[in-house]
């Protein structure tokens, strides 16, 4: 542990080494506001020049992330005894461009599940978090 590592052991990540444990997973889940009650989404998303980026078909996710309203984004994972939890607070964004949108496309994101997904969502944190725990055994 390090010195950000408190009394129980869960130590405070600095943004970079969030921006580390993101790039190492491959799913997270965007939590956005639909008809004013909250709802989170499974999304398998890439870590683009500081910010998450996924791709969707239209509906009410996208809508929801497009809204302007504040949404958060969150992945974990295992790894070597370690659990890691990251959380990015922002707000989402569309392709503002045709050169924005090219190179959306050509990101390394492709849709698990079949069917039109031309909706590439670009989330812009405004605040960034993590945290790093060892891993429990069972006794």
């Amino acid at each position: 542990m390090t010195a950000d590592a408190n009394a129980g052991g869960v130590e405070q990540l600095p943004e970079h080494a969030c921006w580390e444990a993101l790039r190492s997973a491959e799913v997270g889940r965007l939590a956005v506001v639909v008809e004013d009650h909250p709802e989170i989404f499974p999304v398998n998303f890439v870590v683009d020049h500081g910010t998450v980026v996924f791709r969707s078909a239209e509906g009410s996710k996208v809508d929801a992330a497009l809204s302007g309203r504040a949404l958060a984004f969150e992945a974990d994972g295992v790894s070597n005894g370690q659990a890691w939890s990251v959380m990015v607070k922002g707000f989402a964004e569309w392709p503002h461009d045709v050169d924005d949108a090219v190179a959306a496309a050509a990101l390394p994101l492709f849709p698990w599940q079949a069917g039109e997904k031309n909706r590439f969502v670009r989330v812009v944190p405004t605040e960034v978090s993590g945290r790093r725990f060892a891993v429990r055994t069972a006794d």
